[in-house]
């Protein structure tokens, strides 16, 4: 492979541990447990402060996903009219690392949790964006028959990447409750575990390491030769009407970006809600959720690259139907148990069951999840005009991102609703059924020949 695919490559590699190391794994359970503790302090019960805190978390997602979504489609559009995308990945990557910088200063008695959310938002908006624009460099990659497996074995490297970030976190800095890390050192230069300073360097980390794994990337992928033009706002917005105007003569794309809404929304609501999961309703400790954590990405490693090849072998529809159904027979079982029973079959007291079945089920998140991401984005590309790829990849962000505040409001609502966690997270299984229907319309080669109708 070239130099420039594995600079695109390296995308994955550095960003991916924004997605592990924060949303999922360390900070998202973290913050989760403390704003529990938080809410346990002032009167609430075990219960109420356990689903408080997760509809606090669902609100940070929320409101995240709505800007994400919002800006998504027009800042595509205008980095087309100039032809011009490295300026832009360099900005949100300034974004990216200051956000997750910032949550060093996360207090562990939970006095600016809003703060937390406001900071973490901003990092997790400028890896979305970013994420766009290299997106959008995937169909310059390869032809329509290798970008399946280039889109699966660039996952694949970046969730290796997310791994070995968690694995440094666990072995040398995250303090479990005896104060020593899951090696059984102390917190590596002498960070204070009673201050949990173990668990908040994984926002330094995560920024460090982010910073020093892009330099391949901004080395070895360039912009091509640009149109001459500037960035204008008018114009922006005048090809982002067009395109979406467009939508209702291209029946397949507008079925996918649909399709995809929904079950992306459910994917990225198992990502921000399983650590959680884990904490409030398995009472898991952070060292457990990030051993989950690397299961997760060993399964989502492998099964990406697999998928990669069977995206190339059968073309990304099929796969794309295959990870659903599995994840929505996972979410089927999470909802299904606690501590004290599993489908309704009640479990002795002490019971390691639920525990085995969760790390099971998160082999098949992390592992069905990247298949599901890789295939996505390999579908897109046979619905992209190669004129406006960053356009195209930006409805396809706004697809992914325009009801991101879905699955967070839903699982808040009906976390609230119910005073129960576990059951909070049953709406996903709705949107993976709702987003495997919709694929009925969706065409496997996609539209390419309705291209000059919508232009003209």
């Amino acid at each position: 492979m070239s130099k420039r695919i594995w600079g695109w490559f390296f995308f994955d590699w550095a960003s991916q541990p924004y997605h592990t190391v924060l949303v999922t794994f360390i900070f998202g359970p973290f913050f989760a447990g403390i704003a529990a503790e938080y809410y346990i302090s002032q009167g609430l019960s075990e219960t109420a402060a356990d689903a408080q805190a997760q509809s606090l978390w669902s609100m940070g997602l929320t409101f995240s996903g709505l800007i994400i979504g919002l800006g998504a489609p027009l800042i595509g559009a205008l980095a087309d009219t100039a032809g011009r995308r490295i300026p832009w990945i360099f900005g949100f990557s300034a974004m990216y690392i200051l956000g997750a910088a910032g949550l060093w200063l996360a207090n562990p008695d939970g006095s600016n949790m809003l703060m937390m959310l406001v900071l973490f938002a901003f990092g997790f908006i400028g890896a979305e964006y970013a994420l766009i624009f290299v997106n959008s460099q995937l169909p310059g990659l390869g032809n329509k028959d290798d970008v399946g497996n280039i889109s699966g074995s660039g996952f694949a490297f970046g969730y290796v990447g997310g791994l070995v970030a968690l694995a440094i976190l666990l072995a040398l800095f995250v303090e479990q409750p005896n104060g020593k890390t899951l090696i059984g050192l102390d917190p590596a230069f002498g960070l204070n575990a009673d201050q949990k300073e173990g668990t908040r360097i994984a926002g330094p980390f995560t920024a460090l390491w982010y910073l020093v794994f892009m330099i391949p990337y901004f080395m070895w992928v360039k912009d091509p030769k640009t149109t001459g033009s500037r960035a204008s706002l008018s114009t922006a917005l005048g090809k982002l009407g067009q395109s979406v105007r467009g939508l209702k003569k291209r029946v397949s794309l507008s079925s996918y970006l649909g399709s995809s809404m929904l079950y992306r929304d459910a994917l990225n609501g198992l990502y921000g809600f399983g650590g959680t999961y884990a904490k409030l309703v398995l009472n898991w400790e952070l060292v457990s959720i990030g051993v989950f954590g690397i299961v997760g990405g060993l399964s989502a490693a492998v099964f990406s690259w697999i998928g990669g090849k069977a995206d190339r072998a059968f073309g990304p529809k099929p796969v794309i139907k295959c990870a659903i159904w599995v994840l929505i027979l996972v979410c089927i079982t999470i909802v299904s148990m606690d501590r004290s029973q599993i489908f309704g079959i009640p479990l002795p007291d002490g019971s390691s069951l639920p525990d085995k079945i969760f790390f099971v089920c998160g082999a098949l998140i992390g592992g069905m999840g990247g298949v599901l991401q890789a295939a996505s984005r390999s579908l897109m590309v046979r619905h992209t005009d190669p004129d406006n790829p960053t356009e195209s990849f930006g409805l396809y962000g706004l697809s992914g991102r325009a009801t991101a505040f879905i699955a967070p409001m839903l699982i808040g609502t009906v976390t609230v609703m119910t005073q129960s966690a576990r059951i909070g997270v049953s709406p996903l299984i709705v949107l993976f059924l709702l987003g495997l229907i919709l694929l009925r319309w969706v065409k496997p080669e996609g539209d390419r020949a309705t291209w000059s109708e919508t232009s003209a």
